[in-house]
């Protein structure tokens, strides 16, 4: 396999940007069926703020609370808010809920376009793939509200997570299956890649779900964004261990 030299360790993030209840959610007229996207509304910066604002506050609650037992009056009170403006930024409870569970905020990201280059050497590969998960670190307790709000979506699902699994999980494992294959000269992927690849991207996963025990434990290993920033490196390393492992394992004995 490829090595990067240590000049190109610290681009993957810049040069890829650069390359590339358990109810259902309700929908106006309806009560069962999720609401469609919709065309997203142009906003002035003072616009742009607010939405923000909104979006953290129903972050909060929705991780505490679950979507059904959350209401856009107690979320606009929290945020200091009209609550014409949910209707206006959102469409209503079900638009918001969607945009806070798709809106980048603080959850973990596995943006293809950051490690599926052709170019790339598979170091820069995993370290684009898995910056996506520890950049979010840096952002404090917002991070651990979006790891709490997905886990209750999938224990207390209203559709959302389907459509999430659908549209940005399987079109991510799609493509760290490709580069996998690409660095390992596989013609197509087979059960141990998939496992491989779910193994890689369980580093970067297991910050989120372990993140409390980490901060009892040993709290300065991501304390800060220099030390997030080490996190990656290591985190990086040891996929590239468990793939030279899998390349070294499937030559002829």
């Amino acid at each position: 396999m490829r090595r990067m030299t240590s000049s190109a360790r610290t681009t993957p993030l810049s040069s890829a940007r650069r390359a590339a209840g358990s109810a259902r959610l309700p929908v106006a007229g309806t009560a069962a069926e999720p609401l469609p996207p919709g065309e997203p509304r142009k906003q002035r910066s003072d616009g742009v703020e607010a939405r923000q604002l909104l979006l953290h506050t129903a972050l909060r609650l929705f991780s505490e609370k679950g979507f059904a037992k959350t209401s856009t009056r107690e979320i606009a009170l929290a945020a200091s808010a009209n609550i014409a403006s949910i209707s206006y930024y959102f469409g209503d409870k079900a638009g918001l809920y969607r945009a806070v569970l798709t809106d980048p905020l603080g959850s973990p990201d596995a943006d293809a376009a950051l490690f599926d280059q052709s170019h790339f050497s598979l170091r820069q590969s995993l370290q684009g793939l898995l910056v996506g998960f520890t950049e979010p670190l840096k952002q404090g307790d917002l991070a651990q509200q979006c790891m709490r709000l997905h886990f209750r979506e999938m224990l207390e699902p209203t559709g959302i997570w389907e459509q999430q699994v659908g549209s940005r999980i399987k079109p991510a494992h799609e493509a760290l299956l490709r580069v996998l294959c690409r660095h390992l000269g596989l013609p197509q992927a087979d059960d141990d890649l998939h496992r491989l690849a779910f193994s890689i991207v369980g580093l970067g996963i297991h910050l989120f779900v372990g993140h409390e025990v980490m901060q009892a434990l040993k709290p300065e290993l991501a304390g800060t964004p220099q030390a997030i920033d080490r996190y990656t490196e290591r985190l990086v390393d040891y996929a590239l261990a468990m793939a030279h492992s899998e390349a070294l394992r499937r030559q002829p004995v």
